[in-house]
């Protein structure tokens, strides 16, 4: 393919794409461990809340929430600043940290289903055991249930990875300069659409088989113990 000077530009482009899909994901699993306490916790209200977020935003489409998250958060920033806090001053939220916390913000309502359902399949008996040798809380936590949950959940968390991979193509339409915004660039530009789309197809492919086979490796680490217990 000739891509006619125009090849860095996809490249950096990719570049960009994965660094807002590791940020949105970064973002997302905080969310997602957030939601998935609300949803389990025996206050009505904390349900309530987490159910709500988990509904909005996936009932919604990407698009939009990119969208309304970008310009009507910084709207609500700039009135801040500006009316509230009695500032005059120019404020603009970047595409990237818009895109980021938009994608952040679906990746935690999906992932928080997720960490709901790793939790609830653990065995109350191992909890129990953990309280009759006298672990504390946070230690009980730490050791006997988030490995139990990581590994339960990242099968589904490396699949919602690569759904979040390809929606930062959405994160375009507010300017940032991605994979898919640098290939309808180069194509506008040289009029050649077809090569920079082909040429975008085949770097998401790399990126996403890139990290298919990062997600394998650490189910294998997150399994690891389980099987060898297993096979025993």
């Amino acid at each position: 393919m000739d891509f006619q000077g125009y090849g860095d530009l996809l490249i950096l482009g990719a570049g960009m794409t994965l660094r807002l899909a590791v940020g949105a994901v970064a973002l997302g699993l905080v969310l997602g461990l957030i939601g998935a306490a609300l949803k389990l916790s025996r206050s009505r209200l904390a349900r309530a809340i987490g159910n709500g977020y988990t509904d909005l935003f996936r009932g919604l489409p990407e698009l939009l929430v990119v969208l309304i998250l970008y310009y009507g958060a910084e709207t609500l920033l700039r009135h801040v600043v500006n009316d509230l806090l009695g500032i005059d001053s120019y404020v603009e939220i970047s595409p990237f940290l818009g895109g980021v916390i938009a994608l952040g913000m679906i990746f935690g309502a999906y992932s928080s289903e997720v960490f709901r359902g790793a939790v609830l399949s653990i065995p109350k008996g191992h909890v129990e055991a953990a309280k009759a040798f006298g672990m504390t809380p946070f230690m009980t936590y730490r050791r006997i249930i988030l490995p139990q949950v990581w590994r339960v959940a990242l099968p589904g968390l490396g699949n919602l990875f690569l759904v979040t991979l390809k929606d930062t193509a959405l994160v375009s339409v507010i300017g940032l300069d991605e994979l898919m915004r640098a290939a309808n660039t180069a194509g506008r530009s040289t009029r050649d659409y077809f090569t920079f789309l082909m040429a975008a197809a085949v770097l998401y492919l790399v990126l996403t088989l890139l990290s298919m086979a990062v997600i394998h490796v650490l189910e294998r680490r997150a399994s690891r113990g389980h099987l060898g217990a297993a096979g025993q």
